[in-house]
């Protein structure tokens, strides 16, 4: 996932061109292949969610954070 802060981009969705479909997550970290999207997929990368919710740069899936989750603590 391209970091906003350092590349000047990050995936925003679009109105009438990115699908518009959001997956609630009780963990910050997130891995995604696409499937849910088109079922095609995609290469199997690693999203973090920093605040409420993140874009896959891939397949445009957004995946928000469960209200009350996402104090996962580890590596």
């Amino acid at each position: 996932m391209r970091d906003p802060l350092m590349t000047g981009y990050a995936p925003k969705p679009v109105a009438g061109l990115t699908p518009d479909q959001r997956i609630e997550m009780t963990a910050r970290k997130v891995a995604c292949d696409g499937e849910a999207a088109s079922g095609l997929g995609h290469p199997r990368i690693w999203l973090h969610i920093e605040d409420r919710e993140v874009t896959c740069p891939y397949c445009s899936i957004t995946y928000v954070l469960a209200e009350g989750a996402g104090e996962d603590h580890g590596h």
